[in-house]
């Protein structure tokens, strides 16, 4: 059965967390994947060219030789063995699996809050306080998205989980109860 390339990216991205947490050395992984994720956005498609079928081996060990002068020890070693198995295209899946789980590890968790207005500082953290609270972390990240159709409260959105105490439900549910 061939995977699918998000199922290859958790199973790389887990993959390398799980040595890194091993050796010791998940923030200087880490910090090598953002500058690996920031080269392949400031070359875009360097992943498909690297995993191009019509290319030669040696015209891509040509461009892996350029990419792996910015990485040593551990990240080099897993370019050589995703290269190895053309899945370079899938790199920036791997990545983003292995910061869910360093995140994760670190207690922190990144989401949403949707807010009808902008917060402001004050509010803002005192939202990401409950949310990390709430949720069992030590730390939450969120972005404020606005929508002014929830008219008022805040959804927050975090690891596929969504708390809604928008006005808006709570009218839309006053509303069920009174037809009821």
């Amino acid at each position: 059965m061939k995977l699918d390339k998000y199922m290859v990216g958790r199973r790389y991205g887990k993959a390398l967390f799980e040595l890194a947490l091993e050796k010791q050395e998940t923030d200087e992984v880490y910090q090598q994947l953002l500058k690996l994720r920031e080269v392949y956005h400031l070359v875009p498609g360097i992943g498909d060219i690297l995993s191009d079928a019509r290319l030669e081996p040696n015209e891509k060990d040509e461009i892996m030789e350029q990419l792996l002068k910015g990485f040593t020890g551990t990240i080099e070693n897993f370019l050589h063995v995703v290269h190895s198995y053309s899945r370079m295209n899938d790199m920036l899946l791997m990545i983003d699996e292995y910061e869910r789980r360093y995140e994760d590890h670190k207690g922190v968790v990144f989401g949403t809050v949707v807010t009808a207005v902008p917060l402001n500082k004050e509010q803002h953290q005192q939202i990401e306080s409950k949310a990390a609270k709430l949720l069992g972390y030590e730390k939450a990240s969120l972005l404020n998205l606005i929508e002014p159709k929830i008219l008022g409260g805040a959804i927050i959105g975090v690891n596929h989980k969504v708390i809604d105490g928008s006005i808006r439900k709570q009218l839309k549910s006053i509303e069920e109860q009174l037809l009821s």
